[in-house]
Parts: C-alpha cells; structure tokens; sequence
C-alpha cells in the first residue's frame, strides 16, 4: 500500500530454530542457490494472457488491528487492507517509476510547483458510486491534513511544515499547489484516496480514528482496489472477492485480475505457515533461510519454485527508548541517551556471525539504514563500521564511568547495575536468536540483559503508544525514496522510535538530519539530493540510534501453477496480470 505502508512495522521475514546447532548443518547458500533458488530476472519477465478464475490461497502472519488505511501503523494490518485503495499515483516495481493510478494522467507547470491530475472516467467505488475530486480534496484537506487525526502521512505530505494546497477544478480535475519544487512529489501523492460519502460522517463527529475498526462488516469498507474484502475473522482468515469495478483490463479486453477470489490464513506461527506450504494448503510462503533444508527436497514434487530477491530494504536493529517521558528508571534514560554508549552495544553485535547462524548467510550486515537495495545511496565505505569486537566495546563502557564488580558485571556511577530488558515479537524466531546470542555476548562484557518475547501487536503498542520499553529488536521496511521515511528519521517524526514527535530536535545531531532531509526534498539534482541523504545517514550511522544489525535477502516459494509470476523486494509487477493454470 504505497510508500507510507514501506516505513510502516514488519515481523520481518520470519523465523528461525533456537538451537544454534541446528544452523551448522544448513546447506551452504552458495549450493542451494546453484541447486534450486532461481534469480528474479527483468528482462526475461513477458506477462501473457491470462485465463480468469481461480482462487489464490496464501496466509498472513497476524491479525490486523484497523482497516482504517490512515490509522494503520503495523504490517499486521496493511497486508490485510493492502489490496483494497489505491492513491493517484503507483509504482511500477520494475522500472521503480510512478505511473497513473486512479489518476489517468497529470500535467504540471514548469516550476513543478502546480499539478493537475486527471481522474480516470471508469474509476469508481466498492459501492459503484464513481471516484471524483470530491474525494481526494476531502481526504487530504479533512484526513491527512486533520490535526486532530494522528497519522504519520502528515510527515510525507509537508514541504516546510506547510501542507500541499489541495482544490477541485471539476469532478475529475483535482489541483495541488506545493510550496516550492519537490523531488518526490509524484511518490507522495500514492497514499491512498478514501470516500467522502462513507466517512466524511465520522471526520465531522470526530469518530474517524475508530472508523472501520476490525469489528466492522467488512461490506462497510469502501475501497477502489483490485479486490475487496468479504469476510474476516480473526485469528482465521480474511477472504476477498474480485472488485467488480476495477478498470484494468488486458490488451483482449477481459477484466483483471485474472484471479477472482483469494483465501487469507492468519497463522501466526511461521512454522505452521510452513507446512500449510508443504502440504498445498497455500500457494505462496516467504522462505526463511532455516526453511531451505525442508523445502529444497520438495521442490519438484510439490511443484513449486523458491525465488531469491535479493537483498531486501528491510532493516533489523536494536532501539534503546530515549524519551523523557518513558516510564523507565531515569539512570537507564542516561544511559541509552549517551551516544558512547550505544557504540558500545554496536560494537558488541556480531552482525556476520548472525548473518552465517541466523540467516544461513542469506543476509547482509549493516551499520547505518541503508541497504545493498537501495543502489543510489549503498556505500560500504561511506558511513562508519563497528565490527564486532567485546574488547573495544567493554572499554567504550569504562569510559563513561562504568566500573566492574566483583561479580563481574558492569555498574554505574550511582551503583545501578548495568542491565535492561530486551524484546521483541514472539514467534519470530529469528529475532529470538538475535536476542539470545546478544544476552550471551552483552553478559561476556558485564552486561546483563533480560530477554523476553510479546505478541507483535502488544510491542508495537509498547513502542507507540505507551512508549514502555526500555530496548527492543524490531524491523522496519525501506522505501524507494529516503522522503518516505521522514516518519522515522525527522525527529518530529511518528515513527521515530527512540523519542518520537519532538516538538524541537533534543540533540543537534538529530537537528542536523532533519535539515539534511529537508534539503533534499527540494533538491532535484539526483546527484547532489543522493548526497544530502547519504550524508544524513551517515550521521545516524555515527550516533546509533539503532544499533542496526542486518538486511536480510528476500526469499519466496511460489506454486508453479501461478503463471505471470515476477517477485520483486518492492512488491510483485504487474500482480493483476497473475493467474492459475491447473
């Protein structure tokens, strides 16, 4: 669902063993990947005509907890709704271009400060009323620029703090006036366009934060998308139906999708995913790298073919919660909040070790947000390094006034013992493995760590909501353009996890980023824009304020009846041209 959803929480690509013997008997990746793992290639990808039917049968890793396209702040739910709204503008995952959504066209004057866009004739809602200016001035003006509605979509759609100027010209001529140039303009306007005549009711009594909660009739969802939600039970499945309305059709003129219905199991146990997979009780499964021994044997028989992506935007990391407001001890506040002392911890993470153990070598270390998917802004030798090394770590610690007991463990000034509670989402078992080799590592330098798991959808209210953490494992998804993460790397950010919203920047390192940031949205220059970014990630590489760990490579196993088939780590191409050839 757009750019906004790529920054929202991921359980990121799932699970692994916690016996870490287990992991020394994997297949090397280097055999598996001759074996059976097939590269995703651009160039030999020629979608053909389709046969319509069918039902495409996969799974969700968890319940979602709103409907609400605006409200949503977790994958849980944006995977659910995913397929459901549509912005004015897209994607095209394989070019990496916006192209028209709802909009058919646009045209803007030659300072790029005044666009025009041109709704689609044939574009209309679940209801069959049809999609007008109506709606997109509405949902910009009274949602996304409402500041009574927390979103953080008000992150991505300001230039200076200053909200786009959004009118109709007629029913379908909508206009948008920026206050100045703006890299990634066409990017931003892909958030999702929501119906004025279903919920303009619950923005005026002030009820829309709670609209279209997940107790409501899914028949109450009003969307313009490829398919539309009918039915859905927590904890069980979610079933879609082909939108009758949708406008896509292909070049023979029969109506896409292709696939007319899809059967979502919500199975949050990976390893049930697995062997639901196995079985042939569902279609797709995201692969993990533990998986390869159990599904490379299978692949002929259970004719299905796994996919590598490659490196995925994905980032997995550490956050240590430095908000003054937190309800943790204010001696652990100073500690997390002192940049020494997050080097340390970074210094102390064996990220290759956690590469070969925990994700068979299907990974990539990394030190700062950037991953090897974002090929502007990949730089190994650009942003700073802390190779795992306990000694240098241990000394980092002593230096800002830690002091070893007799028992061994580390304690500050004041006498408090140097130890925090860690965690992350149960049933993520690669994160289970991070944390556990972290405890052993940390406790080597006199560190004591308390490690626990919670269900995804009570950590993610932990971080946003109640902010009780002290440090967690988590993962964020990427997106094509670093803009679209000004959610979490502004500090007024929603999303910025370690102390979010700020009202003025609390250190002049976040300060720095934040004009970095702004810069770079009005620099059209790609090189010079390219720049500014990598100098602003180079900053939060210096200052940690994750301790980032690894990019994962993105692995998926697809039945070989599913024709038009192209994965990508930005999502499928062309998904409305996929169908079932039994």
């Amino acid at each position: 669902m757009k750019d906004k959803i790529l920054y929202t929480f991921l359980a990121i690509l799932s699970i692994i063993v916690l016996f870490l013997p287990f992991y020394l008997i994997q297949p090397s990746p280097k055999n598996i990947e001759k074996k059976a793992i097939k590269k995703v290639n651009p160039d030999e990808f020629k979608p053909e005509i389709g046969i319509e039917g069918g039902i495409l049968k996969k799974s969700f890793s968890g319940d979602a907890k709103t409907f609400n396209p605006v409200m949503a702040e977790e994958t849980t739910s944006t995977a659910v709704i995913g397929d459901l709204f549509n912005g004015l503008t897209k994607i095209n995952v394989k070019t990496l271009l916006p192209e028209p959504d709802l909009a058919e066209r646009w045209e803007r004057n030659k300072d790029g400060t005044v666009w025009k866009f041109y709704i689609r004739k044939d574009a209309y809602w679940f209801d069959g009323k049809p999609v007008t200016s109506d709606d997109v001035v509405f949902t910009y003006n009274e949602i996304y620029y409402n500041p009574k509605i927390p979103t953080s979509a008000k992150d991505i759609l300001t230039i200076d703090g200053k909200p786009f100027i959004v009118k109709k010209i007629s029913q379908k001529i909508v206009e948008f006036k920026i206050p100045r140039p703006f890299a990634p303009f066409l990017q931003a306007v892909g958030q999702p366009i929501l119906p004025k005549h279903v919920l303009e009711k619950y923005v005026k009594n002030g009820t829309f934060t709670s609209a279209w909660n997940i107790s409501t009739d899914p028949s109450k969802i009003i969307g313009t998308g490829a398919y539309k939600l009918i039915k859905y039970k927590p904890g069980e499945v979610a079933i879609y139906e082909r939108n009758p309305y949708y406008w896509e059709k292909d070049k023979k003129g029969q109506k896409l999708p292709y696939i007319i219905k899809i059967k979502a199991q919500i199975i949050p146990d990976p390893d049930v995913q697995l062997i639901k997979f196995l079985s042939g009780e569902t279609d797709i499964y995201g692969v993990r790298p533990s998986d390869l021994s159990q599904l490379i044997p299978e692949v002929d028989k259970k004719h299905f073919t796994i996919y590598n992506l490659g490196a995925t935007p994905s980032i997995t990391f550490i956050v240590f919660n430095q908000n003054p407001k937190a309800p943790i001890p204010k001696y652990k506040l100073k500690w997390f909040q002192n940049v020494k002392f997050r080097q340390a911890i970074s210094y102390a993470v064996d990220r290759k070790g956690i590469v070969n153990l925990v994700y068979n070598g299907l990974a990539y270390p990394i030190y700062t947000a950037v991953t090897p998917a974002n090929r502007r802004l990949y730089d190994e030798n650009f942003y700073p390094k802390y190779p795992y090394n306990l000694e240098k770590a241990k000394k980092l610690l002593l230096s800002i006034g830690f002091k070893e007991g007799k028992d061994g463990y580390l304690y500050d000034k004041e006498g408090h013992k140097l130890e925090f509670t860690l965690i992350t989402n149960s049933g993520n078992k690669e994160r289970e493995a991070i944390g556990n080799i972290l405890k052993d590592d940390l406790k080597k330098i006199g560190i004591e760590v308390n490690f626990q798991t919670l269900d995804f959808n009570n950590l993610v209210s932990r971080i946003m909501s109640s902010h009780d953490f002290e440090a967690v494992i988590i993962g964020l998804t990427g997106s094509l353009d670093p803009y679209f993460g000004q959610n979490v790397w502004l500090s007024s950010g929603h999303l910025h996890m370690w102390n979010p919203k700020q009202k003025r920047p609390a250190t002049k390192w976040e300060a720095m980023v934040d004009q970095l940031f702004k810069k770079a949205a009005v620099e059209l220059d790609v090189k010079k824009r390219d720049m500014l970014y990598k100098q602003a990630f180079k900053i939060i590489g210096e200052y940690q304020p994750m301790i980032f760990i690894v990019a994962p490579e993105e692995l998926v196993a697809i039945r070989n009846k599913l024709k038009n088939v192209f994965p990508t780590v930005w999502g499928w191409y062309k998904r409305e041209m996929v169908y079932i050839k039994q």
